[in-house]
């Protein structure tokens, strides 16, 4: 949808020099509002008056007059020719989905565990995604790999997600310098340039070895690459490690940084449900992009309105109403 309320950019900004007319026709509405009353005085009959100027009624003839105002403000801004933002889909795009296979993913604290329920939810979110896009898949872990190149091959995808398998370790800041990687291993378009790319990190836990995000986050900025994260699992979650219950809670405030740095968008999810409202609700940013397009036919209608409103004043100064 085209957004109407904020205030419109002009492809034409140097034609709004006609709206300093208005103040001028308002002065001279003042100045023959004031004679009218000064020629009105000189009737000392207002029976007289009344028969002569008819029963025109003082809103009307300000409503007429303000409408009409409104009109050719209205004009005004559509001959410099507004425009406006509309979300479009995409037609082209890489997306590489980025999925932690960490020893915490075993948790059990979303059904049947928070591993299996992410690789369906990615699975459903990849489906949803048009035919057109390159998707990659990346493993997040302690060794994070590049384990599907961008394709549009969604079987060979969805084959290869499937195939993920627990790891130890959490290299968050390596796994995104590798995913912006994955990035570039996209084919180009028939225009021989590269398509608007984004990554999708789902993770469950906080860094625990390699580098900190903040490199990649910077690479991923320069790029203009947008980061989603979505910060994965309960407060509650636990694993047992080697006989000993250890919590393991999403790191909610490292995913909302990185998202934010990069103009991307940060969700929660803590359950199966959530984590498909995350999904598609990330899917509503990565399947289309904002198009600045003109909106001067919005602004002419409503120059109309204002004017149709104006007639009918005039109609009803002019007509004698009977008492």
């Amino acid at each position: 949808m085209i957004e109407l309320l904020a205030v419109p950019e002009f492809r034409t900004p140097g034609r709004l020099w006609v709206l300093t007319v208005l103040p001028v026709l308002i002065v001279t509405y003042l100045l023959l509002m004031r004679l009218r009353k000064r020629t009105s005085l000189r009737f000392t009959n207002t029976g007289v008056l009344g028969a002569v100027m008819g029963t025109q009624r003082r809103w009307t003839r300000h409503l007429a007059v303000a409408m009409s105002m409104c009109s050719l403000v209205a004009l005004a801004l559509a001959w410099a020719q507004p425009l406006g933002t509309e979300q479009v889909p995409r037609e082209r795009a890489t997306v590489v989905m980025v999925v932690d296979t960490s020893l915490s993913m075993e948790a059990e604290d979303v059904q049947p565990d928070r591993l299996t329920a992410a690789k369906q939810a990615a699975q459903n979110f990849i489906e949803g995604l048009p035919d057109t896009y390159n998707v990659a898949l990346v493993a997040l872990n302690g060794q994070p790999s590049i384990k599907f190149p961008p394709s549009t091959d969604r079987g060979a995808l969805l084959r290869a997600l499937m195939a993920l398998e627990l790891s130890d370790g959490t290299a968050i800041g390596d796994t995104l310098t590798l995913a912006l990687r994955a990035v570039d291993q996209a084919p180009v378009g028939e225009d021989e340039e590269p398509a608007p790319a984004m990554v999708v990190m789902l993770s469950d836990g906080a860094n625990t070895v390699g580098s900190g995000p903040g490199a990649a986050v910077r690479m991923a900025e320069q790029a203009d690459i947008p980061l989603y994260t979505i910060a994965f699992g309960t407060q509650n979650g636990y694993v047992d490690v080697d006989g000993e219950r250890e919590t393991v809670p999403p790191d909610v405030e490292t995913m909302q940084e990185i998202a934010e740095a990069t103009d991307g968008r940060a969700v929660n999810a803590d359950s199966v449900d959530s984590l498909a409202d995350a999904y598609e609700d990330i899917g509503t940013s990565v399947g289309y992009e904002e198009v600045r397009k003109p909106i001067t036919a919005q602004y002419a209608f409503g120059a109309l309105g204002f004017a149709i409103v104006a007639a009918l004043g005039a109609v009803m100064m002019a007509a004698r109403w009977p008492r």
